[in-house]
């Protein structure tokens, strides 16, 4: 691992005074200030010499305590487990930040989501078209500001700025935001030439709920049941990541039994999501009995999770400090669990020897890989187009130190790769529960949690199932929570979505959309 206390020196040395204040924390971060124009500066540094790109923005109010707003960067190195948070003071009238747009795709989103939700603009940004804020939101209306207090407000009717494709033959046809199913709300607008899609423009955020506002002023152990429904299929991930900053905050040692026991409910969720996601994509192809079985499989392991914790997706199962539950005696869940995974096994090894699924699945929604990196993708898209980064990994948490985990990596970035990195992650967490029950010491669920330090950043990093989550956090004076930052993996994914449907037609959209299956609640956050 690198040396963080040379790191500092030589960076240092090397950006003189925009980098100061320079502090390692908890062994593997090393923290700074930056001075205006700075963190460009900064950021080139850690890429071009040391590999590191930008994983998180967050965006600060501090006017009331320290007379300022606040912007973090979180840099991360890709495989070893160190990180940078550079962090900038902003004058309490009239902020202001330097773009990052041009330098790395991920930060133009931060970007327009803080300007958004705190009104301050990134100078020189290319796209500063609202991200979050819809077009009857009022122009001095930003939310996540302190002072911000709920407005009434309707639409008016204006049109939302879509940049529109001309040309002979061109036609639009929209879909959403209400759908035909039981789904969330999202707009795609689709421009086509006959049944051939030539560019999609997605908006989405129609169900923004304020949920980092919700955090506001919370205990920091109060705050795990809103953490636990920022994605209801992510229970564990997000609940997960919020503990894991909030433990990292206040130096909490999370005893042995429950780092081992969060392995067991994390591959628990990874499981029976791609178990499912693989039956919904056979079934866009119209192959029904490989979605109703897949959903069979599913729902036993919903019911198995019911066992484990006392509730289908595992709500309750991951608490500040460890765990709130422990295996239950009466379960012999690494049987359970291979009985699930041999039935999985037969019904994908029926899809994939069926032509008719195979033509509809290979070459259909290509995302490549240099679009993928660009884009910042991760998780299980990320992976099927050559991207061999997994958390578990690369930035070890709970007791995944102690595995050795396999990542299926795919090159072909099509709906096939999505989904054989979906069969081959789900035998993989099958094999993980199997390690974690025959490792699985004695001890105590839990440790107490200590007080966290008032105004000092901590993070969590989780690999959920569909990819790496960040939950950021930090504590007020009187210890309750002042700002929690979270960036579900679909915050970066939805938008590769418009690259990998190029050149498809119309009728294969809900194929590639369920391929790469984003949460709108996780990014309308």
């Amino acid at each position: 691992m690198t040396d963080l206390g040379a790191l500092a020196a030589s960076l240092t040395r090397r950006l003189g005074a925009p980098f100061a204040d320079v502090r390692v924390v908890r062994g593997r971060e090393l923290h700074c200030r930056v001075e205006p124009g700075g963190v460009r500066r900064l950021a080139e540094a850690l890429r071009t010499e040391h590999g590191a790109e930008l994983r998180l923005m967050v965006g600060n109010d501090r006017r009331t305590d320290a007379g300022r707003f606040e912007i973090y960067w979180l840099f991360a190195h890709p495989t070893e487990n160190w990180f940078v948070q550079a962090a900038q003071w902003l004058p309490a009238v009239d902020p202001a930040i330097t773009s990052l747009a041009t330098f790395h795709h991920p930060a133009s989103l931060f970007e327009r989501e803080i300007f958004d939700l705190f009104g301050i603009p990134a100078m020189g940004h290319p796209d500063p078209r609202p991200l979050v804020r819809h077009a009857f939101w009022p122009a001095d209306y930003f939310p996540l500001r302190k002072d911000a207090t709920p407005r009434n407000f309707q639409d008016d009717g204006r049109a939302f700025p879509f940049t529109e494709v001309g040309g002979e033959g061109v036609y639009e046809i929209p879909v959403g935001p209400v759908h035909a199913g039981v789904i969330e709300p999202g707009h795609f607008r689709f421009s086509v030439v006959g049944e051939t899609i030539i560019d999609m423009k997605a908006r989405l955020y129609f169900t923004h709920k304020g949920t980092e506002k919700l955090f506001e002023g919370r205990a920091p152990a109060d705050g795990i049941a809103l953490a636990e429904r920022v994605s209801g299929d992510t229970t564990v991930g997000h609940a997960l990541a919020y503990c894991e900053a909030l433990e990292a905050a206040a130096g909490t040692v999370v005893p042995a039994r429950a780092r081992w026991l969060r392995v067991i409910l994390l591959e628990m969720e990874r499981l029976y999501n791609h178990v499912g996601d693989f039956g919904m994509i056979a079934n866009d192809t119209g192959y029904a009995v490989a979605h109703a079985h897949c959903f069979r499989t599913r729902e036993g392991l919903l019911r198995l999770n019911k066992r484990l914790t006392g509730n289908r997706l595992l709500r309750g199962g991951i608490v500040p400090g460890g765990v709130g539950h422990d295996l239950p005696a009466n379960i012999d869940l690494a049987v359970e669990v291979d009985a699930a995974v041999r039935d999985f096994d037969e019904i994908a090894a029926l899809s994939l020897r069926n032509t008719l699924v195979m033509d509809r699945l290979e070459d259909t929604g290509r995302l490549t890989g240099a679009i993928a990196r660009d884009h910042g993708v991760l998780g299980y898209v990320a992976r099927a187009s050559g991207i061999d980064a997994d958390a578990r990994r690369d930035h070890p948490f709970a007791a995944y130190r102690e595995l050795d985990v396999r990542v299926p990596v795919h090159t072909t970035g099509d709906v096939k790769a999505r989904a054989l990195v979906r069969l081959e992650e789900a035998r993989e967490a099958a094999r993980l529960i199997r390690l974690a029950i025959t490792r699985l010491p004695a001890g105590p669920l839990a440790a107490p949690l200590g007080p966290l330090p008032p105004f000092e950043p901590a993070f969590g990093l989780v690999e959920g199932w569909r990819g790496a989550i960040v939950h950021w956090v930090m504590a007020d004076g009187s210890g309750r929570l002042h700002r929690v930052k979270i960036m579900d993996p679909s915050f970066l994914n939805w938008r590769p979505l418009s690259h990998a449907l190029l050149q498809n037609i119309v009728p294969d959209f809900p194929l590639c959309n369920k391929s790469f299956n984003q949460s709108y609640s996780g990014n309308d956050l």
